[in-house]
């Protein structure tokens, strides 16, 4: 979706939707961006003053926060305008503001922690209302973690499907697996396990993250990876011999409102700067990857009968093999394969295969 006088020049929001289908109430979304800086200024000012020996460290983390609310104050009068219809009025400051508050607020990258989730303002605070099924959706998706590979540590995310099953792409199960004969094996000297966890510390519980419901999963057999799809069902079992969790509730019929159903993916972005503009990244991830995210967004296009549904969550590289969850009734709705910056995401919506043998081999979870 493109706004702007200069969207020929700078082609439309990362997240491939534009401020008007993002948020409701233009006015409405600048007026709180507003409010938050002056939150932040007030507290600035009430902070106790640093001692000198830190005082370089201290200009520096100053000078981001005022780059910041530069940028948002910009974005928030690119707001009103485009609410006033006044679009041809808005000016390159205004415009990358603009994208910035739809990135942080309107699609934002939730930092997962403890298994939990901050309160978002703004339209995503209806995630509090579904925040015990959200935790149940987090404690099921894990980070893909392979040993003998010659370059990487880990390869994307993975979910839970069935009873002794996860779901991922074929191009991550491709990296530590091979064909043979009718089936795939493991590639000589390689092993892979899917962790729940890696989640970014929280301040009072430096180093990793360790949550005794959600052990690590050994990936034991490659059930199957799809001959037509972007898709890999793996056999595991707890790393520490204690029974699995229930799998993941798989949606077996089509949603309603498909596109515009809002929905949220989990996984482990990233960073991706072959496909994905670097300073777009750093607005919305922070400079954080490879850690578990939250990720809300909407579903954009849909095909009766096809095999892609698209959605505008913002994801990178990592998220590959990602579960898509349906908003409203937690099921898992697609399995996020891919996207391109500006264009959109792309998932395979899961209950068109709801008679495809792999996944009757896999015993998913179908509801």
């Amino acid at each position: 979706m493109r706004y702007g006088p200069r969207s020929g020049s700078h082609g439309g929001s990362p997240v491939a939707t534009g401020p008007g289908q993002v948020f409701g109430d233009l006015r409405e979304v600048a007026a709180r961006v507003r409010a938050g800086l002056a939150a932040e200024i007030e507290y600035e000012e009430s902070a106790e003053e640093l001692p000198p020996g830190v005082a370089s460290g201290a200009q520096i983390a100053k000078f981001a926060q005022e780059e910041r609310a530069r940028v948002l104050e910009a974005g928030a009068s690119g707001l009103e305008k485009l609410a006033d219809d006044r679009a041809d009025e808005i000016d390159d400051d205004e415009y990358f503001g603009v994208e910035a508050i739809v990135l942080l607020e309107g699609r934002p990258a939730i930092l997962v922690q403890g298994q939990d989730f901050a309160s978002q303002p703004g339209d995503w605070a209806v995630l509090d209302a579904g925040r015990a099924a959200i935790h149940e959706s987090i404690t099921r998706v894990g980070r893909v973690e392979v040993t003998g590979h010659p370059s990487l540590d880990w390869i994307g995310t993975a979910f839970l499907v069935g009873p002794e099953a996860v779901m991922t792409n074929r191009h991550v199960a491709a990296e530590f697996s091979r064909a043979e004969g009718a089936g795939w094996t493991f590639q000589e000297g390689m092993s892979a396990r899917v962790d729940p966890g890696e989640e970014l510390p929280l301040p009072a519980a430096p180093g990793p993250v360790a949550t005794p419901e959600s052990p690590a999963y050994e990936i034991t057999e490659v059930i199957g990876i799809h001959p037509e799809l972007d898709m890999a069902l793996l056999r595991i079992a707890p790393a520490d011999g204690a029974q699995l969790p229930t799998p993941l509730a798989v949606a077996a019929d089509a949603p309603a409102n498909v596109p515009g159903r809002p929905v949220y993916v989990i996984g482990y972005p990233a960073w991706d700067g072959r496909r994905n503009e670097p300073e777009s990244m750093r607005r919305i991830f922070m400079d954080i990857y490879n850690v578990k995210r939250l990720q809300p967004g909407m579903t954009t296009e849909f095909t009766p009968g096809g095999r892609v549904m698209k959605h505008d969550c913002s994801t990178l590289g990592g998220n590959s093999g990602s579960p898509v969850f349906d908003l409203t009734d937690h099921r898992v709705l697609g399995l996020h394969y891919g996207g391109r910056y500006r264009v959109g995401n792309v998932a395979v919506p899961l209950w068109e295969l709801v008679d495809d043998p792999l996944l009757a081999q896999a015993k998913v979870n179908w509801v």
